[in-house]
């Protein structure tokens, strides 16, 4: 299967470099058995980094060449993968475009998020953490959060879990508060050094002691930048979400098999 993956991998590259290397013109600097390669494919930087990039092309190119002169392509589950491939890139291509027409974030749309999130920047802190990762069914996870509620540390909840043969693993981290989930962050920010709160997550919990927390507050000019990322993350959601729920509402979907829906 890692084969069969790799190859289709290859094939679609290559279809899709000779597809930019026929809309634009580029200077060649290289043929591969008669196969040209451009520098707009060894793509950009240093010259050095170029050299290294066109020598991988080659070697893809001798592979591609390679599989294609064994007819791997007509292989059924190698044409599947390169059909599934392109399709993904496709309806990629499709919502990027889609999305590209949202509008940037206002100033004002800046100044409101900073404001509604001190924890990420006016009140930033750097955790250094002790992490207990579980993972165990709700009404387990329900029993732990009340042992966590009784001030027990780290190590006696880990035994506790162990004691009933609960998965867990212990990490050790230091993160900032962008790095953390946002749902963390508002008890995190109220807990001082040594205690321990739990948070639900889909496949179980994560326990979390505070180890030391440092100030590190951001300004709304340090981070404005940060922040119209994050907006345009989420729009590009939104745009996506909103357009496949057009296209739903105005297509002619029907259901077979077991998969048929009654009315």
């Amino acid at each position: 299967m890692r084969r069969v993956f790799l190859l289709f991998l290859l094939l679609l590259l290559a279809a899709c470099d000779k597809a930019v290397a026929n809309r634009s013109p580029a200077r060649l600097v290289a043929k591969v058995n008669g196969t040209e390669i451009s520098l707009h494919q060894a793509g950009p930087g240093s010259p050095g980094a170029t050299a290294q990039a066109l020598e991988k092309l080659i070697d893809r190119e001798l592979l591609v060449q390679s599989a294609l002169a064994a007819k791997l392509d007509r292989d059924p589950q190698v044409a599947q993968s390169i059909e599934n491939a392109r399709r993904q890139l496709l309806a990629h291509a499709y919502l990027e475009r889609a999305a590209a027409a949202a509008a940037g974030s206002s100033r004002d749309e800046v100044q409101r998020f900073y404001e509604e999130n001190p924890a990420l920047f006016a009140e930033r802190r750097i955790y250094r953490l002790r992490e207990l990762v579980v993972s165990a069914p709700a009404e387990m996870i329900e029993v732990l959060r009340a042992e966590a509620a009784k001030g027990r540390d780290l190590e006696e909840l880990a035994a506790w879990l162990k004691s009933r043969n609960a998965p867990y693993r212990v990490d050790s981290l230091t993160q900032p508060a962008e790095q953390l989930p946002l749902s963390f962050l508002p008890q995190l920010s109220r807990m001082k050094a040594g205690e321990v709160a739990l948070f639900a997550t889909p496949l179980g919990a994560s326990v979390i002691q505070l180890v030391h927390a440092e100030d590190a507050p951001l300004n709304e000019a340090q981070a404005a930048p940060l922040i119209e990322q994050f907006l345009a993350g989420r729009r590009r959601l939104e745009s996506a979400a909103a357009e496949v729920k057009r296209l739903r509402e105005t297509a002619n979907i029907e259901y077979l098999g077991d998969f048929k829906r009654g009315n």
